[in-house]
């Protein structure tokens, strides 16, 4: 029953900007995660591994924003696919950073899961954009 409600909770939503959608708010949250650990461990020493998960952290929500700004859902998805191989490339520097034990057990494991639930609505929001008869804000006025 809690599936069918949520389900029929997300359709009905009406998302008017990027910043309505949980896949973008649950990413931000991961980049802070992101930059917690940067302040918090041996991780922020290490510069090129810092710098690749700031990079890989900050282009799942932003290729989550920059699709859907394009107002298309081809686009759409294909931007999300960016954010959805942008959380796999974070993911493995995670465990890049806890087998050089620049971080703990429990951080990796506090944010890890994280990761793999934005991973997993992303790919959940790609099907469901591939199958709906919404085609996305350019073609409302188009037949």
């Amino acid at each position: 029953m809690f599936i069918v409600y949520s389900l029929l909770f997300i359709v009905m939503a009406k998302i008017e900007k990027f910043e309505d959608l949980e896949i973008w708010n649950k990413s931000r949250e991961i980049c802070f995660d992101i930059e917690v650990l940067f302040e918090t461990t041996n991780l922020g020493k290490r510069y090129s591994l810092k710098d690749q998960m700031d990079r890989s952290s900050g282009s799942i929500m932003d290729n989550i924003a920059e699709g859907f700004e394009r107002g298309g859902n081809r686009e759409f998805i294909n931007f999300l696919s960016y954010s959805k191989g942008s959380s796999g490339e974070l993911k493995s520097q995670l465990y890049r950073a806890l087998d050089k034990k620049l971080i703990s057990q429990t951080e990796f494991d506090t944010i890890a899961p994280k990761i793999e639930l934005v991973k997993n609505k992303i790919g959940a929001f790609m099907k469901y954009l591939n199958t709906t008869d919404i085609k996305g804000i350019k073609f409302n006025n188009k037949p």
